[in-house]
């Protein structure tokens, strides 16, 4: 069993991923796998002193519609994880779906400490409103899922945005808005977490540093829509860290969704995963109409 709890209250804008136009086409043709898809790997979706920020992107070949767009952020501590392992979308598959599907990878604390890694994702975010039309984006619908620290840093986008953190990446001036974030077996407070201090900028105290980027501080009532997951034998990160965060949104009025499971462990992106997070967006969505 598990228990579910939500919050209705406020929604807002969706937000999702895409990349650049060095396109790989796989046309898989009519058949029974569906409908043509376009796949693009190692897409550079932004810049950083010459390095390249890569994604992995699929969408439909083609839609009568605008596409529903979702942004994955892999797992890993900050420290390790890619755009590919099992912390992430498989982008084929939500492009089957019928989204415009993206997984990013981002700049490793080991070479470039925090909030690098953040900076690269709202990077990112900006990437697919510059590149809609090229797409074919709906930028009212564009979403975010992480997983871990992914799920930290979708959760930090959904309560604090930009924050004080300077953009960097390029695409400066497009939006970094979105519709809701899904966030799976996340952090929400750095500094009680036992590897909270692997989030350690080199220029600025780092009990500070780890206060700000805890999403939990900045909930409020017009927080992005917000569906947490989290298990009850979570080892990596304890349950109590989100009931936390619940706790907040419940206080502010915030919109939320609460899936609690008894014995699912640090949880990647399952089957379960997706069929939550796909009724979770599609409930989002038709309130963007």
């Amino acid at each position: 069993m598990k228990c579910f709890v939500t919050g209705c209250f406020t929604a807002t804008v969706v937000l999702f991923s895409m990349g650049t136009l060095s396109m790989a086409e796989e046309s898989k043709g009519e058949s029974e796998a569906g409908p043509p898809i376009v796949e693009l790997n190692d897409v550079a979706y932004g810049r950083v002193h010459g390095a390249g920020l890569l994604a992995d992107i699929a969408h439909p070949a083609e839609s009568k519609k605008p596409l529903t767009a979702i942004i994955s952020v892999h797992g890993g501590r900050w420290r390790g994880g890619d755009k590919r392992d099992k912390s992430t979308v498989v982008v084929k598959q939500w492009a089957e779906f019928g989204f415009f599907a993206m997984s990013i990878d981002y700049r490793l604390v080991g070479c470039s400490p925090a909030p690098a890694c953040y900076q690269d994702f709202q990077c990112a975010i900006r990437y697919v409103h510059a590149h809609a039309k090229d797409y074919h984006i709906d930028t009212d619908r564009i979403f975010v899922i992480g997983q871990s620290a992914g799920g930290h840093m979708v959760s930090l986008a959904a309560t604090l945005g930009d924050g004080p953190f300077k953009r960097t990446g390029g695409w400066e001036e497009s939006s970094n808005d979105f519709r809701a974030a899904i966030s799976v077996a996340a952090n929400y407070e750095l500094t009680t977490l036992s590897w909270g201090g692997i989030w350690t900028p080199a220029d600025s105290d780092p009990v500070k540093a780890r206060v700000l980027a805890s999403p939990v501080n900045h909930v409020k009532k017009d927080s992005k829509p917000l569906l947490i997951l989290h298990s009850n034998n979570d080892r990596s990160v304890p349950i109590e860290n989100a009931l936390g965060m619940v706790e907040a949104l419940q206080k502010t009025g915030a919109s939320y969704s609460f899936h609690r499971y008894p014995d699912a462990g640090h949880m990647g992106i399952t089957e379960e995963v997706i069929d939550r997070t796909r009724e979770f967006i599609d409930g989002h969505s038709s309130k963007a109409d």
